[in-house]
This record gives structure tokens, sequence and C-alpha cells, in this order.
């Protein structure tokens, strides 16, 4: 052990908190799987593709229509430490909602270190914001937004649920309910371990962009779920910032998936969002 660089965490400790490899070695082929049935669902083109939220050559995203008037719309966040992984990469969960009767949205965004973290986050406003508006196309139900998110697209996903939507034009309530999976919730230790290196955040970002912090700022029902394999650190942030918005008098669920790890888990995303406790509204 060397010296502790956080809490009970030496370098070496908690750089192997933040590699989700460590924890799950089928990482690899679980991902592989999941973008080859996500090829299928693009491949049978029931769906809209590459629509554009934004100007940048990045800021486009995949919208599966339900086949019902009004239906409820989620907006999923994917996941990939920043820096890899695309919407295509969770496009298999596609027809589940569909014939849930909900749409499913999957935007896509830049990844580090091409752009920093705080740019990333103004895209995915700005994905919020075009789906806000051009509802209307699609046959969705504006009032009935919910947005979810996994691993680094869990952080973002907080960060987006203790925004607020009035400074960005839109009602503070814009977001009906949350459901964050195996996220990061506090960038204190995300900014001492290695991935400091491509992150690169000044300290007065890394506390704007720690959710944990924020927490007073949440404005709508957050269900909260992580995997019994997932890495130690990942399975505190959720207990920690479960805690945190018990304190603050928030609506929040807290699930632990069993016998599943970090990359698993996004496999559960449409039976997670059918029971979301959060997502009471969507029907």
């Amino acid at each position: 052990m060397g010296p502790y660089v956080f809490r009970d965490y030496d370098q070496q400790a908690l750089d192997r908190a933040f590699d989700q490899t460590a924890w799950a070695s089928n990482g690899e082929a679980v991902l592989r799987d999941f973008y080859e049935a996500g090829q299928r669902v693009l491949a049978a083109g029931e769906h809209h593709d590459g629509l554009r939220y934004g100007e940048g050559p990045d800021e486009t995203l995949h919208w599966f229509a339900a086949n019902t008037d009004a239906a409820p719309i989620h907006l999923h966040i994917h996941g990939g430490a920043w820096r890899m992984l695309r919407k295509e990469d969770v496009a298999f969960a596609g027809p589940a909602f569909t014939q849930a009767g909900m749409h499913l949205v999957l935007p896509d965004f830049s990844a580090l270190p091409g752009v920093r973290l705080p740019d990333v986050v103004l895209q995915l406003v700005r994905a919020v914001s075009w789906v806000y508006r051009n509802v209307g196309r699609y046959g969705g139900d504006r009032n009935r937004i919910y947005l979810s998110g996994h691993s680094s697209g869990a952080h973002v996903c907080a960060v987006l649920l203790t925004t607020d939507w009035t400074q960005h034009g839109l009602p503070a309530d814009v977001i009906k309910g949350g459901l964050c999976v195996s996220g990061i919730y506090d960038m204190e230790p995300v900014m001492l371990s290695a991935r400091r290196h491509y992150v690169h955040l000044l300290p007065e970002e890394w506390h704007r962009l720690s959710p944990i912090e924020h927490a007073a700022s949440l404005n709508c029902p957050l269900s909260l779920v992580y995997a019994e394999g997932d890495s130690p650190e990942f399975c505190r942030q959720a207990l920690h910032f479960y805690d945190t918005l018990l304190a603050h008098g928030k609506q929040v669920d807290l699930t632990v998936l069993p016998k599943l790890n970090h990359y698993e888990i996004i496999g559960e995303l449409a039976p997670l969002a059918l029971s979301c406790k959060a997502f009471n509204s969507y029907s």
C-alpha cells in the first residue's frame, strides 16, 4: 500500500476502482454482443436514423417511435467512460421500448478528450431541448420525458437532473423522472484517479459537475441502480448519492441487481425502465 489519495485508496487501488475491466473480465464480449444485436435492430430500419439535434458533427440521435399517440419518451445516455461507445451500442433496446408503447431516443455526443466534459453536458442539454421542441413530429408527449444513463452516461444524466432548465428556456420539470444505472456522482475521486489524464477539469468544474454536491437541486423522482458486480467504488457512490438525496428529502429509491456486472447490467435497460419507480407516470 502506498499513501492514501482518497478515503482508504492508494493510487493503484483508486485507479483500479475506475477500471471496470478489473472487475468484469467479460466486458469486451458483452459489449460486442450488445453492439451486434443493435446492428440487427438498426438493419430492420424501424427507427428515425441520425436526426440532428445540434450543429456539431456528433450531435445526432436515433429515435425509435412507439405506435401509440402521445406516448412517453425515454431518452437514454450511453456509457463508455465519456470517451468510448456510441448510440448504436444500445440500439438493441429499441424494440422492447416501442413494443411497450414508449419512444426510445438515443443521442450521440462527442468523446473525450476531443472535447471537454462541460461541452458534452451542453450537447446533451441541446439534445433534451430538441426532443422537447420536436416531439410533435414523432407522436410523443413532451410532458412525459424521462431520462436514463449508464456508467459515465449515468453521471451526465444526474448532472442534467440537477440542472436548472429554466436557464435553457425549458420548464423546470421538463424531465419527469430519472434512472441512473451504475453511475458516478462524485467527481473528486475521478479527478484523483488515472482518468484525470483525459478528463481535464479545473476544480471549480468538477465541483459543478458532481451531482452529489447539487442534490438539493433534484426536482423529479430518481431511481438509482447498480450491479452486484460493479467495482466497490461505483457501489459506494450509488449508496452515498442515495443517502445524500434522502437527507435532502428527495424522492429516490435504490436497487442492486444481483449476479450482474457493470457491463451486463445495461442489457436490463428496458426491464429497469418498465419497472422504474421514478417512471410511475409512464402509463
